[in-house]
C-alpha cells in the first residue's frame, strides 16, 4: 500500500513541485527587498529545473493513474518538457524586461509557473473534464499576465479582449464536452473510442460535439476564423508574455487536439479531415497575407503565429503517424524561434515598449550585432530557410500531407511559405541595409537574456541541421499515446 501511494505521488510530483514553487514565490515576496526581486525569478528557474528532473523521472512509469484521470506516456512527457522549456526561456527573457518596465512583481513569475501547471494537466489526462480544468488554470493565469502592466491601457485592453473571447470559446468547449458525454455516456477519451467502435454512441450528437470542441480548440491555436483576438492581444501584452502566449497555450491545445482526434475519434476521421484541412488553408493564407502589410513588428509576429498554426493544421489533416510526429517536432521548433524573436523585441522596445515598429530596427546589425544576428536566425527559421528548425519542420509537415495525397494542401502550404519570406526578410534588410535613426541608442544585453537567446539559437540550428535526433525519439511517442 505504501509503495502504491509513493507511485501515485510520483506521477503528480512535477505539478506538485511547480505549484509549491509558485506558492513559495508569492510568500517570499514580502521578505525580499524591492531592489532584489530578481531573486524570485531565479527561484522560479530552480523550480523549472527541479520539475524537469521529476518529469524525466517518469520515463518508464507509463500507465493510467487515479482512476484513469492521469496518464503517463512518452507523448505527454515530451509536451511537459516543451512547456518547461517555454516557461524557462520566457522567465529568462523577463528579468531585464521587468527591470526596464519597472514591473518587478512576484506574481508575474508565479503565474507563469501556474500556467505551466495548467498546460501539464491538459496533456496528462485522457478525461475531457480534467483537460478543461487544465485549460481554465492556464487561461486564468494568462488573463492576469496579459494585464500585468496595470497602468498601460493597451495591456488592459489586451487582457479584457482575451478574457471575453476566451470565456466565449470555453463555453463552446464545455458544451462540446457535455454533448460528447451525452453521446457516449463518458468523458474518457478511451471510452469514447470504444463507444464508437461498438456502435453504442449517438453519432449525430457526437458530430455536433466534435464541431464545438474544434471551435474551442481553434480559438486557442488562433485558427481562422477564430483568430481575430490574436494581433490585438499580442500587441498590447508585455513582449515576453506575447512570446509565451504564442507558444505555450498553442502547443498544449494542439496536444489535446491530437489526443481527441487520433485516440477518441479516428473512426469518424472522414468527418474531421476535410474540416481541419480547409481551416489549415484559410489560417496560413490569411495569416501570411495580412502579415505582409504590418509595420508593427509585434502585430507582424502575431499574424505570423496564425500562419504557423495553419502549417501545423496541415500535419493534423494528414491523419497519419508521420503527421503526428511532424506536429510534435514543429511545436518545439516554433516555440524556440518565436520566443527567441519576442525576446529580442522585448529588449529593443525599451521602456513602455515604444520601439515596436520595423523602422526602429534600422541599423541594428551594426549597432547591436548579437541581437541582430539572433533575430535573423529566428526570422530565417520562421521563413523556412534550410539548415534551420523551421525548414525541417515544414519539410516533415508537407511530406506527411503528400503521403496522405493532400496535394492541394501541400501546394498552398509551399506557396504560403514562399510568400512569408518577404515580410521576414523585410526586417533583416532593415537591420543590415538601412541607416539607424538619429535617436538610436544601444541597449545592454544582460546575462539572463544572452542565455535565453543562446538556448533558442542553439535549439533552432541544432534541430535544423540534425533533425533526425529528435525525430527518432518522437516516433516512440505515437505508440504510447494510443
Amino acid at each position: 500500500m505504501q509503495v502504491s501511494a509513493a507511485l501515485l505521488i510520483q506521477q503528480l510530483l512535477p505539478d506538485i513541485v511547480l505549484s509549491l514553487f509558485g506558492i513559495a514565490i508569492l510568500l517570499a515576496d514580502s521578505f525580499v527587498p524591492k531592489q532584489r526581486k530578481h531573486v524570485l525569478g531565479v527561484l522560479s528557474i530552480v523550480g523549472i529545473v527541479a520539475t524537469m528532473a521529476c518529469t524525466i523521472n517518469l520515463v518508464g512509469e507509463y500507465g493510467t493513474y487515479f482512476s484513469g484521470m492521469v496518464v503517463v506516456d512518452t507523448f505527454g512527457i515530451f509536451f511537459r518538457l516543451v512547456f518547461l522549456v517555454i516557461a524557462g526561456l520566457v522567465i529568462l527573457a523577463s528579468f531585464s524586461y521587468l527591470d526596464q518596465q519597472k514591473l518587478q512583481l512576484s506574481e508575474y513569475y508565479a503565474l507563469i509557473l501556474f500556467a505551466t501547471v495548467g498546460m501539464n494537466m491538459m496533456v496528462a489526462s485522457t478525461q475531457l473534464i480534467m483537460i478543461f480544468l487544465g485549460l481554465e488554470t492556464l487561461s486564468v493565469s494568462s488573463y492576469v499576465l496579459l494585464g500585468i502592466r496595470r497602468t498601460d491601457l493597451k495591456s488592459n485592453e489586451s487582457a479584457l479582449k482575451y478574457f471575453l473571447l476566451g470565456s466565449f470559446s470555453s463555453a463552446f468547449l464545455l458544451y462540446g464536452i457535455a454533448l460528447a458525454y451525452g453521446a457516449t455516456r463518458s468523458s474518457d477519451i478511451q471510452v469514447i473510442f470504444r463507444a464508437i467502435e461498438t456502435r453504442s454512441a449517438d453519432l449525430r450528437l457526437l458530430h455536433v460535439a466534435l464541431g464545438l470542441l474544434l471551435v474551442g480548440l481553434g480559438f486557442k491555436v488562433s485558427a481562422v476564423p477564430f483568430h481575430v483576438w490574436t494581433p490585438d492581444v499580442y500587441e498590447g501584452a508585455p513582449s515576453p508574455v506575447s512570446g509565451f502566449m504564442s507558444a505555450g497555450p498553442k502547443a498544449a491545445s494542439f496536444a489535446v487536439m491530437l489526443r481527441l482526434l487520433f485516440v477518441a475519434l479516428p473512426a469518424i476521421q472522414s468527418k474531421w479531415v476535410l474540416l481541419v484541412g480547409v481551416s489549415a488553408l484559410l489560417t496560413m493564407t490569411i495569416g501570411n497575407v495580412v502579415a505582409l502589410v504590418q509595420s508593427n513588428i509585434k502585430r507582424m509576429l502575431a499574424y505570423s503565429s496564425i500562419a504557423h498554426a495553419g502549417y501545423i493544421l496541415v500535419a493534423v489533416a494528414s491523419a497519419t503517424d508521420s503527421g503526428i510526429t511532424a506536429v510534435l517536432f514543429y511545436t518545439l521548433a516554433y516555440a524556440l524561434m518565436n520566443i527567441g524573436a519576442f525576446t529580442v523585441v522585448s529588449l529593443i522596445g525599451k521602456e513602455d515598449e515604444r520601439n515596436i515598429h520595423i523602422e526602429d530596427y534600422a541599423g541594428l546589425g551594426f549597432k547591436q550585432p548579437l541581437l541582430a544576428a539572433s533575430l535573423s536566425v529566428f526570422l530565417l527559421s520562421l521563413a523556412g530557410i534550410p539548415l534551420t528548425a523551421g525548414f525541417a519542420g515544414k519539410f516533415f509537415i508537407f511530406r506527411a500531407a503528400l503521403e496522405s495525397r493532400l496535394l492541394w494542401l501541400t501546394i498552398f502550404g509551399v506557396l504560403n511559405s514562399a510568400l512569408s519570406v518577404y515580410y521576414y526578410l523585410r526586417v533583416i534588410v532593415t537591420m543590415y541595409m538601412e541607416e539607424p535613426m538619429a535617436d538610436f541608442s544601444p541597449v545592454a544585453v544582460p546575462t539572463s537574456l544572452r542565455l535565453a537567446l543562446g538556448i533558442a539559437v542553439f535549439g533552432t540550428l541544432q534541430m535544423g541541421i540534425y533533425p533526425g535526433l529528435l525525430m527518432t525519439f518522437l516516433g516512440s511517442s505515437l505508440f504510447s499515446m494510443r
